[in-house]
């Protein structure tokens, strides 16, 4: 119980100590190498799949309403340079004649390049 030791990765808990060459959690039992590399983050697909990262081109699947306005992206409109972030939005991007706004990969099909 260090203040050093990373927290678990399971369950996060600041709770950890070494016992013989491992890390262990005490609260959930999760036990892991301490030269283990980090977790990357979670990969994100689109609508139909395919794995999506930072600076890929994206299309629109469906007409959505923007909250709050009377603006509305159409089916088809065509994102470029797309940034992938953590959170219920997971993609930032600036959309043709909107502006800065957060996308669903839901409602996104990546675009071959």
């Amino acid at each position: 119980m260090s203040d050093q030791l990373p927290p678990c990765p399971e369950c996060h808990s600041v709770y950890t100590y070494v016992a013989d060459s491992l890390l262990t959690c005490p609260e959930c039992g999760h036990e892991w190498s301490a030269d283990a590399a980090p977790e990357t983050v979670a990969e994100v697909r689109d609508s139909v799949g395919n794995l999506l990262s930072d600076g890929d081109t994206v299309t629109v699947i469906k007409d959505l309403k923007l909250k709050g306005s009377s603006t509305v992206i159409k089916v088809g409109t065509k994102v470029r340079g797309i940034r992938l972030v953590d959170g219920d939005h997971d993609i930032d991007c600036r959309v043709p004649g909107i502006g800065q706004i957060g996308l669903k990969s839901q409602f996104v099909k990546k675009v071959a390049d």
